[in-house]
């Protein structure tokens, strides 16, 4: 009963309007009081933001805030596939004829997350990973690898929550909510970098307007609070970490394993 209760709550709290209001809000200037609280709330680590708490206007701007110089490394190896994010694992593993298996319980098709794209079949016998950002953690996002971007696709979506609770109690959010998707052609294969929308997300934004050719580590887009980014990898292009596991901890241009080619 309680957790019927919470799933229709969570349905219909996860309008577009709401997520609206909840930008709007986060962007005016009345927000920016409570810049102080919302960092203690979240034990966001303020010594790594790029400017000092009074300095923002909004909480919207800390929330989307930049890092000092030097606050994160971005694995030089060529062959190194950088973290896009700061953020936990919360799902990885062998992509089975285009089913993600068991990600908080429930299964996805590549074929839905891409939005039934001509682009999924090369994801078939690849490898996924799902990287969960909380509110805790910085929220732009970084590109994984080096080469040239070949697509950029918008598919709209609900808004629901990608936390614990939405991955394991509603139906398949991943594939559900809003996604913003970018296809990158590297030197062994393509990844799709796919970044989930979630509850109070008034939206996902490119950090600027994206080169063709782009170099690892350099900005890519943002979220508008915590949210999701899934990796796909095609088949025989990559070996993750051994040490990667559900509930890792990764950083923003750690190395996630290796790219083959």
């Amino acid at each position: 009963m309680t957790k019927w209760l919470l799933r229709a709550m969570t349905e219909l709290s996860s309008r577009k309007w709401i997520s609206r209001l909840t930008g709007k809000f986060a962007q005016s200037s009345a927000s920016r009081l409570m810049i102080p609280r919302f960092a203690k709330l979240y034990g966001i680590a303020v010594e790594e933001a790029e400017k000092e708490l009074r300095e923002y206007r909004t909480l919207n701007e800390f929330f989307t805030r930049r890092l000092k110089p030097g606050m994160r490394t971005i694995d030089s190896g060529p062959a190194a596939l950088a973290s896009p994010v700061d953020a936990v694992i919360t799902g990885l593993g062998p992509i089975n004829a285009g089913t993600m298996m068991n990600i908080k319980g429930q299964d996805y098709t590549v074929d839905e997350l891409l939005n039934g794209s001509s682009r999924a079949k090369s994801y078939y016998h690849g490898y996924y990973m799902v990287l969960y950002l909380s509110p805790t953690d910085y929220h732009r996002i970084h590109v994984p690898v080096s080469g040239v971007v070949t697509e950029n696709v918008h598919i709209p979506g609900k808004v629901y929550p990608v936390n614990d609770f939405g991955l394991k109690h509603m139906k398949r959010v991943l594939s559900r909510n809003e996604r913003l998707i970018t296809y990158i052609r590297h030197q062994g294969g393509e990844a799709a970098v796919v970044k989930v929308g979630a509850m109070n997300v008034s939206s996902i934004k490119y950090a600027a307007p994206l080169p063709k050719s782009v170099e690892k580590g350099a900005e890519l887009a943002y979220f508008e609070f915590g949210s999701t980014v899934v990796l796909l990898l095609e088949e025989d292009t990559f070996t993750p970490r051994p040490d990667l596991k559900l509930g890792t901890k990764v950083r923003m241009g750690e190395s996630l394993g290796e790219l083959r080619g």
